[in-house]
């Protein structure tokens, strides 16, 4: 309780120093003339109850990435597209360039076990991702977010087989100029040394990496040593929020500075993308929180 109120005093205390620097202008070396170390985004995913609810489609989401929250990416999900033709794709980009938004990723769900039993499903997973993977160069992606399967905690037969589905589905990819990543996102993604077996079992690091997420962690993995397990491979990471302090601004159940640190000291300067999930806070409040708490932290 102790280090921890002494670790809060200690973020308080630089964010009044970078911002007192900002204000006064003291010298050309301010920070505000330092490239910041991370980009900020936006995940679909922030505002599902809202699109749930039908209150706001994909489009809309778009516009509200720029004009509610001034944020310039976004983050896609795949079960959130209407219908991906080709005419969609393209409103959808136009919607994003008119707003000055770039189209990072889409996260893809649904789409079969990448590591079954059978061969010939595992593969068909494989090849039910294509589509995405066409989607996404059409928006301009660099990437699309898959799910490692139903891989068991340390079952490296079952790394094998979903090292299989993904040298393939990463062929696939490489050809159309998007990278394939995977979230730790249940299962055996959510263990770090299960993942890094994936990683060096298709040892393709330009094409086919990771997603760190800050939470979805069962309570046995150490979150934070997992991510910095995850970053040497990681081409986005998602700031998983739930919660903000009314006074501090501080997320409740992460500790976000040394989250950013463990990602920045990883030399990634990429899009860190929000992912709201909290319940208290409404869904642009608590987005506003994570967006204001990542803009301390990243100078």
């Amino acid at each position: 309780m102790i280090s921890d109120l002494i670790n809060r005093r200690q973020f308080l205390g630089t964010a009044a120093f970078a911002s007192g620097m900002l204000a006064s202008g003291v010298n050309s070396s301010s920070a505000a003339e330092k490239k910041s170390k991370f980009e900020i985004s936006l995940a679909a995913w922030s505002l599902h109850r809202i699109f749930f609810d039908k209150k706001i489609d994909q489009l809309g989401m778009v516009k509200m990435c720029r004009k509610n929250f001034d944020i310039g990416g976004f983050e896609m999900v795949n079960t959130m597209f209407p219908s991906p033709t080709y005419h969609y794709c393209q409103q959808l980009k136009k919607i994003a360039k008119n707003n000055g938004v770039k189209l990072l990723l889409i996260m893809c769900d649904r789409e079969g076990d990448m590591s079954h039993p059978d061969k010939k499903q595992r593969l068909q997973a494989a090849k039910n991702h294509h589509k995405w993977v066409d989607i996404a160069a059409v928006l301009g992606c660099h990437s699309i977010r898959c799910n490692m399967g139903h891989v068991k905690k340390g079952d490296m037969e079952m790394v094998k087989r979903a090292a299989e589905s993904f040298s393939t589905l990463t062929a696939y990819g490489k050809s159309n100029g998007i990278k394939i990543i995977i979230e730790n996102h249940g299962h055996g993604s959510s263990d770090p040394a299960t993942m890094v077996a994936l990683m060096k079992q298709v040892n393709d690091p330009k094409w086919f990496g990771t997603l760190p997420d800050f939470g979805n962690f069962p309570e046995d993995v150490d979150k934070y040593d997992a991510v910095k397990q995850m970053m040497p491979y990681a081409h986005a990471v998602s700031a998983k929020c739930y919660d903000f302090e009314d006074d501090t601004g501080l997320e409740t159940k992460i500790d976000f500075a040394r989250m950013i640190k463990i990602v920045t000291d990883a030399g990634y300067t990429g899009h860190i993308g929000i992912e709201y999930e909290g319940k208290r806070l409404d869904e642009a409040t608590g987005i506003k929180r994570a967006k204001a708490l990542l803009e301390k932290l990243r100078f």
